[in-house]
């Protein structure tokens, strides 16, 4: 079938993006789902720092590619051996695909899937194969299995979750990447307990889920960091009960004081070795940071070694939000619906495909957390 999809041909192109164009619009051939694959209509598409990553090269990808991976959308057909999804469920895509039978699959770890990792980074759906090209028959790379900056995607079942259907698309759009990595890296890495001091360091679209889930968690006292102003005032509205600028040369000495010597848990979601320092060095004695950021793979953090041991500290990886997303989509999605998760605050704009790349300059410039492509139907 033929879709309007959104194409990353080359990384590294020069903003504004805007102007340079680095992703066009193009009409390309959808294949058929194969075994164990599923055509989905997308109804909405968030756009991710993941994502510009993928443009300005900090994250290498196979080119080229059709982008995308944070997406809500409707089932319009099964391939062979899918028996447990339908036309017409509404579901939610998740951009580590689960094989369930490698190791840590087995283990209840399906972030780490072995066989999905490998998928993910040869553009390839689980099974290895590629289901779009252009019209002259060249293949286009899969991103991370999901590719929803589309009209349709094609993708391997172990991406899909079911979610309610009553769910506005662009909210439902926002669990498959945004929700699961932020308040994952709070619940599932940090395991944040009652009470407990916690520090966010960059207030993106994760960092801010991360902020609603230790809010969710009960911890006493948030710590909001980011260079941007109007993003701290944004973390005072959803639950922080401190925030300072990243830019401020005192700004551990200012923690600490804040917090009695520095926060137990500190989550660092703003892709910058920078910043993952100054997630460690807020951290108290016995306390853990987490990372659930990408930045490039040639960045290095360093730290003192005998402090590691000295004080008793722990440096976790967090990925996808360390989730179970079948187990955990469904409650946040309920959280949601409770008031107590309210991650529609998350999105400051709604827009269309074509927009795409001024959006992408919006967001290297701070000046959104989540924007939603809208498809037809998208509520």
């Amino acid at each position: 079938m033929k879709i309007r999809a959104a194409i990353l041909d080359e990384m590294g192109r020069p903003g504004p993006y805007a102007q340079s164009r680095p992703v066009a619009i193009e009409t390309i051939e959808l294949d058929s789902p194969g075994p164990g694959e599923v055509l989905v209509r997308i109804t909405a598409a968030g756009l991710c720092h993941s994502d510009l990553s993928i443009i300005n090269g900090d994250r290498p990808r196979v080119m080229p590619m059709v982008l995308g991976h944070e997406a809500a959308g409707i089932v319009e057909e099964c391939g062979p051996g899918v028996t447990d999804l339908r036309r017409g469920d509404s579901v939610a895509l998740v951009f580590v695909p689960s094989c369930g039978h490698c190791v840590p699959c087995m283990e209840g770890r399906p972030a780490l899937c072995e066989p999905g990792a490998a998928a993910n980074g040869a553009g390839t759906l689980l099974g290895g194969g590629r289901r779009l090209h252009r019209a002259d028959g060249s293949a286009l790379n899969h991103q991370v299995g999901v590719s929803c900056f589309a009209e349709y995607a094609v993708v391997s079942r172990g991406t899909l979750v079911k979610v309610d259907p009553d769910l506005p698309a662009d909210v439902a759009a926002v669990f498959g990447c945004a929700v699961l990595t932020g308040v994952g890296a709070a619940i599932n890495s940090a395991r944040i307990p009652l009470g407990a001091t916690v520090a966010i360091v960059g207030l993106g679209g994760v960092g801010l889920a991360a902020l609603l889930g230790a809010h969710a968690a009960g911890a006493r006292q948030i710590v909001a960091i980011d260079r941007l102003d109007d993003k701290l005032e944004r973390a005072y509205a959803l639950g922080a009960t401190h925030a300072f600028s990243a830019s401020d040369p005192d700004i551990v000495a200012q923690v600490k004081a804040a917090t009695q010597g520095g926060v137990e848990y500190a989550i660092e979601a703003a892709s910058s070795v920078d910043a993952l320092e100054m997630a460690y060095k807020i951290t108290r004695r016995g306390g853990t940071t987490v990372t659930c950021s990408l930045p490039h793979p040639d960045h290095r953090f360093a730290l003192q070694a005998v402090n590691l041991v000295a004080e008793e500290r722990t440096i976790k990886g967090c990925y996808l939000g360390s989730a179970v997303p079948a187990r955990d989509i469904p409650h946040y999605i309920a959280l949601y619906h409770a008031g107590k998760l309210p991650v529609d605050r998350l999105i400051t704009s709604r827009i269309s495909l074509d927009d795409i790349n001024a959006g992408f300059d919006r967001l290297a410039a701070g000046e959104a957390v989540r924007q939603v492509i809208v498809f037809q139907d998208g509520r």
